[in-house]
């Protein structure tokens, strides 16, 4: 770890061998915005490209990990298509599909002013500006104004978990809208995405396990299709507290599938590991 600008830049810590696949970042390029700042962590994300986050609040998770993983899976990385990402937050999702499809078009709506901002220093560092944007506002409201008449082949979303009044909130503003539904919850997602979305494409929105009934009354309502469903268990043993759904403005046969992160010893089983090679990250911790 070193300190630049202020700032925090992650040193690599990887296995003994293991060189990161994928596209090198375009790294600071002589800018002085594409250095973090003081209360900033410029950390590694997927391959050798890099996040600016905070060094305190809201940070990237397991969950946006397994979100991108689960939209790209199945497509061709040479196939030109068009992507959304709604809440985009710092860029995550959006840049690890980003990275992991290559001829996408990606445009990212963010209502937090400050972590639109962060997004897009993100993508400039890594070189991906020319194809990848980020709106500022609400969901709700873009998909009908700023995107209205477009369409998107891919549409991936991870709403705040939790409704107002069920927990104790951050005082962190830009933690809050993060986990708690200030601006509309997984139904608003839906929706929205079903505004835009290409025939035939997919929504992937990862939401709390606790949530599956509103998910499922939401779907119903909205004419989508549910093509997969995921449940993601942090350690052998535990209870599912997340999910995926992708779903689809098409009639298909639905498949079920669970994805366990860690054994009951708390190492990453092999379909973690795959989850991490195709993302572009070691299989294995490094060492010390």
């Amino acid at each position: 770890m070193t300190k630049s600008g202020g700032g925090i830049v992650r040193a690599p810590r990887r296995p003994a061998g293991w060189v990161a696949p994928g596209p090198a970042p375009a790294g600071v390029q002589g800018r002085p915005e594409l250095e973090p700042e003081s209360d900033e962590d410029l950390c590694f994300l997927t391959g050798d490209w890099r996040l600016f986050q905070k060094q305190r609040g809201h940070r990237w998770s397991l969950d946006d990990l397994v979100t991108a993983w689960i939209a790209t899976r199945r497509i061709d990385a040479d196939r030109a298509m068009r992507v959304l990402d709604l809440g985009t937050g710092l860029g995550s999702v959006l840049l690890m599909v980003a990275w992991k499809l290559p001829q996408a078009e990606l445009v990212g709506i963010e209502a937090q002013a400050d972590r639109a901002a962060m997004g897009r220093r993100s993508i400039a560092y890594n070189g991906v500006d020319a194809r990848c944007r980020i709106l500022d506002g609400d969901l709700r409201e873009v998909v009908g104004e700023q995107l209205a008449g477009e369409r998107f082949d891919l549409v991936t979303g991870t709403p705040p978990y939790f409704p107002r009044g069920t927990g104790t909130e951050s005082e962190k503003l830009h933690a809050l809208p993060c986990r708690f539904e200030v601006r509309g919850g997984v139904e608003d997602y839906f929706e929205a995405a079903a505004r835009v979305l290409a025939p035939g494409g997919d929504i992937v929105v990862c939401s709390s396990a606790l949530e599956r009934d509103r998910v499922d009354d939401a779907l119903r309502e909205l004419a989508l299709h549910r093509r997969e469903h995921w449940d993601i268990v942090p350690r052998a043993g535990k209870q599912v507290l997340v999910m995926v759904d992708v779903v689809s403005n098409e009639a298909t046969n639905p498949t079920t599938h669970t994805l366990t992160v860690r054994d009951r010893a708390s190492a990453w089983t092999p379909e973690f590991q795959r989850v991490r090679t195709e993302m572009g990250l070691p299989a294995t911790p490094p060492r010390g």
